[in-house]
Protein backbone atom coordinates (compact mmCIF):
# COMPACT_ATOMS: atom_id res chain seq x y z
CA UNK A 1 0.00 0.00 0.00
CA UNK A 2 1.47 3.38 -1.07
CA UNK A 3 1.20 5.73 2.49
CA UNK A 4 2.81 9.13 2.68
CA UNK A 5 5.31 8.23 4.58
CA UNK A 6 6.50 5.72 1.87
CA UNK A 7 6.49 8.07 -0.46
CA UNK A 8 9.74 10.96 -0.01
CA UNK A 9 8.61 12.84 -2.76
CA UNK A 10 8.22 16.44 -2.09
CA UNK A 11 4.76 17.52 -2.50
CA UNK A 12 4.77 20.14 -4.86
CA UNK A 13 1.52 19.63 -6.47
CA UNK A 14 -2.03 20.61 -5.41
CA UNK A 15 -5.62 18.91 -5.17
CA UNK A 16 -8.48 21.10 -4.65
CA UNK A 17 -11.90 19.20 -3.53
CA UNK A 18 -15.52 20.74 -2.96
CA UNK A 19 -17.37 18.89 -0.47
CA UNK A 20 -20.18 18.52 2.08
CA UNK A 21 -19.81 19.54 5.29
CA UNK A 22 -20.84 16.09 6.77
CA UNK A 23 -18.34 14.70 4.39
CA UNK A 24 -15.56 17.18 5.94
CA UNK A 25 -16.34 16.44 9.41
CA UNK A 26 -16.46 12.74 8.53
CA UNK A 27 -12.93 12.93 7.48
CA UNK A 28 -12.03 15.51 9.93
CA UNK A 29 -13.60 12.67 12.95
CA UNK A 30 -11.11 9.63 11.33
CA UNK A 31 -8.17 11.79 10.63
CA UNK A 32 -8.45 12.24 14.61
CA UNK A 33 -9.22 8.54 15.39
CA UNK A 34 -5.80 7.53 13.18
CA UNK A 35 -3.99 10.59 14.96
CA UNK A 36 -3.13 11.86 11.62
CA UNK A 37 -3.05 15.09 9.68
CA UNK A 38 -6.18 15.27 7.84
CA UNK A 39 -4.20 15.96 4.61
CA UNK A 40 -2.57 12.69 4.90
CA UNK A 41 -5.34 10.95 6.01
CA UNK A 42 -7.40 11.98 2.78
CA UNK A 43 -4.01 11.36 0.90
CA UNK A 44 -3.60 7.94 2.25
CA UNK A 45 -6.94 6.80 1.81
CA UNK A 46 -7.09 8.32 -1.76
CA UNK A 47 -3.81 6.44 -3.10
CA UNK A 48 -5.27 2.95 -1.62
CA UNK A 49 -8.47 3.29 -3.38
CA UNK A 50 -6.35 3.99 -6.36
CA UNK A 51 -4.24 1.16 -5.59
CA UNK A 52 -7.44 -1.20 -5.29
CA UNK A 53 -8.81 0.18 -8.60
CA UNK A 54 -5.91 0.27 -11.01
CA UNK A 55 -4.34 -3.30 -10.71
CA UNK A 56 -5.61 -5.19 -13.53
CA UNK A 57 -5.94 -1.96 -15.93
CA UNK A 58 -1.81 -1.44 -15.29
CA UNK A 59 0.35 -2.31 -18.24
CA UNK A 60 1.90 -5.88 -17.92
CA UNK A 61 4.23 -7.23 -20.44
CA UNK A 62 4.82 -11.01 -21.67
CA UNK A 63 7.14 -12.68 -23.82
CA UNK A 64 6.14 -13.93 -27.18
CA UNK A 65 5.47 -17.63 -25.46
CA UNK A 66 3.47 -15.72 -23.00
CA UNK A 67 1.93 -13.73 -25.55
CA UNK A 68 1.03 -16.96 -27.65
CA UNK A 69 -0.63 -18.65 -24.48
CA UNK A 70 -2.36 -15.37 -23.98
CA UNK A 71 -4.13 -14.77 -27.17
CA UNK A 72 -4.68 -19.15 -26.98
CA UNK A 73 -6.65 -18.84 -23.75
CA UNK A 74 -8.65 -15.53 -24.55
CA UNK A 75 -9.48 -17.78 -28.34
CA UNK A 76 -10.02 -20.98 -26.87
CA UNK A 77 -14.27 -21.45 -26.47
CA UNK A 78 -15.62 -21.00 -22.72
CA UNK A 79 -15.71 -23.96 -20.53
CA UNK A 80 -19.20 -25.03 -19.49
CA UNK A 81 -20.73 -23.58 -15.87
CA UNK A 82 -23.75 -25.56 -15.58
CA UNK A 83 -24.29 -24.29 -11.90
CA UNK A 84 -23.47 -20.56 -13.07
CA UNK A 85 -26.16 -21.12 -15.83
CA UNK A 86 -28.75 -22.37 -13.81
CA UNK A 87 -27.98 -19.50 -10.86
CA UNK A 88 -28.44 -17.00 -13.32
CA UNK A 89 -31.98 -18.25 -14.41
CA UNK A 90 -33.13 -18.11 -11.09
CA UNK A 91 -34.91 -14.69 -10.12
CA UNK A 92 -32.95 -13.06 -7.58
CA UNK A 93 -33.89 -11.71 -3.93
CA UNK A 94 -34.70 -8.43 -5.14
CA UNK A 95 -37.04 -10.26 -7.95
CA UNK A 96 -38.71 -12.62 -4.87
CA UNK A 97 -39.32 -9.24 -3.17
CA UNK A 98 -37.57 -10.48 -0.24
CA UNK A 99 -35.09 -7.45 0.78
Amino acid sequence: MLSVEARPEKRTEKLDLRLSLSAKRALQSAAQAARRPVSDFVLESALARAEETLPDRRRFGLNAEQWKAFQAALDAPSTPAPRLARLLNQPSVFEKGRV
